[in-house]
This record gives C-alpha cells, sequence and structure tokens, in this order.
C-alpha cells in the first residue's frame, strides 16, 4: 500500500491568519458567484462570517483581494482584484509543494 501525507498550512502576520484553505476557498466562490453573499451560501457559512473573513484578509493584504460593490436597486457584487487572484495562485503552488515534499520525504522513511 501506498501512503502521502496531507497537511494544512496558512499564511500569518503578525496580526494572525491572513490565509489558508477555507479563505481560499471563499476567494474562490466569489470569483465564481461574483456576490459574498451568494458566496458564502454557497460554502454552507453565514454571511457574517464571510464578511468578516473577507475584511480581514483585505486589510491584511498588501492591496485589495476583493472588491464589493454595496446592494441596492442596481444589486451588489463581489470581485477579486488581479492581486487576489495571483494570491490564490501563489498560495495554491506552495500548497501543492509542500504535499510533493511531504510525499518524498515519507517515501525516504519505511512504514
Amino acid at each position: 500500500m501506498e501512503y502521502t501525507i496531507k497537511s494544512r498550512i496558512w499564511i500569518e502576520s503578525q496580526d494572525g491568519v491572513f490565509l489558508g484553505e477555507g479563505r481560499v476557498r471563499l476567494l474562490k466562490a466569489i470569483s465564481k458567484q461574483g456576490s459574498l453573499s451568494k458566496a458564502a451560501s454557497s460554502l454552507d457559512m453565514s454571511y457574517k462570517k464571510a464578511w468578516n473573513l473577507l475584511d480581514s484578509m483585505n486589510k491584511t493584504a498588501k492591496q485589495p483581494l476583493v472588491i464589493t460593490a454595496t446592494g441596492g436597486k442596481g444589486g451588489g457584487g463581489a470581485k477579486l482584484t488581479e492581486y487576489g487572484e495571483k494570491v490564490i495562485d501563489t498560495f495554491e503552488s506552495i500548497n501543492k509543494r509542500c504535499w510533493e515534499f511531504l510525499d518524498k520525504e515519507l517515501k525516504q522513511v519505511s512504514i
């Protein structure tokens, strides 16, 4: 039988967690749904929690990850910035390389 190692990584700042798998899922859902409310709903997450996570990420990031428009007659919305897309790609690349490294290390050990 062949084994693999899985791990969870996250990126922190001095203010706490900046980015992790759950936050990346939220950003991807915002990109797909075009709305924070719809993204939260698709992830079975409350709007308040989604807003708090997004607000935290945007405040911690060097640039905004998502730009939101207030709802109303014309409707609201949320859109990932180019920087937001880059942050997702970077996180996923690091995560993939981490798993590959761990799998390589595991193969060197006999269990």
